[in-house]
């Protein structure tokens, strides 16, 4: 069955079209919610959450570009959903923000698995941000407006991610070190 014949399944709420549709994708959108919770349970919740979306509005997709980006976009609502009337972010005076240097990594200094657990480590109105800015592409205007924060606050909150990161890949590097020196 072809992914557009399987999406018409799936708007006449056929359920086998539907456990289809949740095998073919579902690997891909836990990632995106992994990153976007704060833990692994939080993300699986997320993803239930997200399909159940995703089949409730399964017939407003318009077949106009990717059905993944659809579906993905609705896994990250639906994970910043859950943090959008919580307190997580806290407001600052654009003019208040400090840049942070960027970090030098050599590629055998830094694994990946450690840099993700890194990032999964970050506060989470941190880690929101920093997912959503570095990794997904979204703009400090779009963020704002996902996140109901002014773009001053978004930007802060890049930017102490990006401090704190620096520090934790500094440590870790250290205790690297220190390894291999004994």
């Amino acid at each position: 069955m072809s992914l557009k014949q399987l999406i018409k399944a799936c708007e006449k709420k056929d359920v086998k079209a539907q456990e289809q549709l949740y095998h073919l994708y579902a690997g891909k959108l836990f990632s995106v919610c992994l990153k976007y919770s704060s833990n692994y349970q939080e993300a699986q919740d997320n993803l239930q959450d997200a399909f159940i979306k995703v089949f409730n509005k399964v017939e407003q997709f318009k077949h106009k570009g990717s059905f993944e980006g659809w579906i993905k976009r609705i896994a990250i609502n639906t994970c910043l959903q859950r943090y959008r009337n919580q307190t997580l972010f806290e407001l600052v005076n654009e003019e208040a923000i400090a840049e942070v240097q960027e970090v030098e990594i050599g590629e055998d200094e830094l694994d990946l698995s450690d840099l993700l657990s890194l990032i999964q480590e970050l506060p989470d109105r941190y880690r929101m941000v920093f997912n959503l800015y570095v990794l997904d592409g979204y703009s400090h205007k779009e963020i704002a407006d996902m996140l109901t924060i002014t773009v001053g606050t978004s930007k802060s909150n890049l930017s102490r991610a990006r401090l704190i990161l620096k520090e934790n890949i500094v440590l870790l590097q250290k205790k690297s070190e220190a390894k291999s020196i004994s």
